[in-house]
């Protein structure tokens, strides 16, 4: 399905009926991250997924987003769609998204769930800490003769140093660091709804010390760990996350 939001055409998917979940995915993937488990909730929920801008079907906006600019392209998404949404699940990027627009109180479900969710600032030295710096001065170094002759090596170089996602953002570079480089634990500590939190244990995108920072953050939270489980447990584990999520939801 198509539909357009904030002047850009936005894919997305709603099938069952019920209570409303709606789902965000995470940076460089889509809404088919949840095709599993969207196919063991739509029994019970309407479960609602998109493409979010410059991700899959969904054409890219012209100008770098920051969070809240995501924010508040979700939260147009919903009054379009006229969606009284029970729950927002955030996986990764779409985790950052729920985080900012819940503690902002600009997305008002009634619950939320953060899979594997981004946003906290990480330790000193860690590769998302030092990527707006290093992409800084990569840019600055690849304009000055002569070094301006090995631009391409340069740049290559120094973001494989760090294993970002920088190098493979494209047109979404400018979005990428604005979007790392945001910590959300202000708005992660304001959050008051229902807040379940799932994670992987062998999570190395966002080890799950992420998970236990934001479930000490979040009041009355609750942390659900599933074992032989990645960063992408929805889609290795879609049985037993839909369980959580369900008992979680009754």
């Amino acid at each position: 399905m198509k539909t357009i939001v904030q002047d850009l055409a936005t894919q997305y998917e709603d099938e069952g009926s019920g209570r409303v979940v709606l789902m965000l995915h995470g940076w460089k993937d889509t809404l088919h991250t949840f095709d599993a488990l969207s196919r063991e909730l739509k029994h019970t929920y309407r479960v609602v997924r998109l493409d979010l801008p410059g991700f899959g079907q969904s054409e890219i906006s012209i100008q770098p987003w920051n969070v809240s600019a995501y924010v508040n392209f979700v939260n147009e998404f919903i009054r379009k769609l006229n969606l009284d949404v029970d729950t927002i699940i955030g996986h990764s990027l779409g985790g950052r998204i729920v985080i900012k627009g819940v503690g902002s109180g600009i997305l008002k479900p009634r619950r939320i769930i953060l899979i594997s969710a981004a946003g906290l600032a990480k330790q000193r030295g860690s590769r998302n800490s030092v990527l707006g710096g290093v992409a800084k001065i990569g840019k600055v170094l690849t304009v000055i003769p002569p070094l301006s002759i090995w631009r391409n090596q340069l740049r290559r170089k120094l973001y494989e140093k760090i294993g970002s996602d920088y190098f493979t953002a494209g047109a979404l570079k400018d979005t990428f660091v604005a979007v790392v480089r945001e910590d959300l634990s202000a708005f992660a500590a304001r959050i008051s709804l229902p807040t379940l939190i799932i994670w992987g244990r062998n999570d190395t995108i966002t080890p799950l010390e992420q998970g236990e920072r934001i479930n000490s953050l979040v009041a009355g939270s609750v942390l659900r760990v599933v074992d032989g489980a990645t960063h992408f447990v929805q889609q290795e584990k879609p049985d037993r996350v839909s369980t959580l999520i369900k008992e979680f939801s009754i």
